[in-house]
């Protein structure tokens, strides 16, 4: 018997791509809204398609805030919104106008940090099809969630110093991550 074996694309059998997902985004004939998260940062990228390999027309990374007064961890969902506020802010000064969120094999769930990204893209005006059930609520987006359980935690100071040493050492207090979330995101806005 002769059986013949094609081998599936080297992305494919990784596991980095899902070339149907894929192909489902790319019939928009829309630039795409690509968020990627690690343990340390946030990245989001606009890229359009080109046959010759996808073209990157604007990038933010969330070590970029750093610069506009965001000290503090950078992989966090207040960090996640103010990058896709940045992003969105870059792609406006390119005229782009509409998007479609592409996040790869990340997990999709209510609230989560690539959530968080495209609120911060719809916030800077641009349009992308999504649902408001999935995106999070403003209080998490400003860190509140975060604010509430250090002054619950400062009570057991070994626990709060463990837990916020990177917040401390920097001179910041986890309590007031709202109204530094504010001042960064108004710095955002005036770019």
């Amino acid at each position: 018997m002769n059986r013949t074996y094609s081998v599936q694309f080297r992305r494919k059998r990784e596991g980095k791509t899902d070339y149907r997902k894929r192909l489902r985004i790319l019939l928009s004939q829309k630039p795409r809204l690509v968020v990627r998260k690690s343990l340390k940062n946030i990245n989001a990228q606009i890229v359009s398609y080109d046959i010759k390999g996808d073209k990157v027309i604007a990038a933010a990374n969330s070590r970029e805030l750093e610069k506009l007064g965001w000290n503090v961890h950078k992989a966090n969902l207040p960090a996640a919104y103010l990058t896709g506020l940045l992003i969105g802010i870059k792609a406006k000064k390119h005229k782009i106008k509409e998007l479609v969120l592409d996040i790869g094999l990340h997990t999709s769930g209510k609230g989560v940090k690539a959530y968080a990204c495209l609120k911060g893209v719809i916030d800077a005006g641009l349009e992308i099809p999504h649902s408001d059930q999935i995106l999070p609520s403003m209080e998490r987006i400003r860190g509140e969630h975060i604010a509430k359980y250090a002054s619950m935690l400062k009570e057991e100071e070994r626990r709060y110093k463990n837990q916020f040493s990177k917040y401390i050492s920097k001179g910041i207090s986890p309590e007031n991550l709202p109204s530094l979330f504010d001042d960064v995101k108004n710095k955002i806005l005036e770019l």
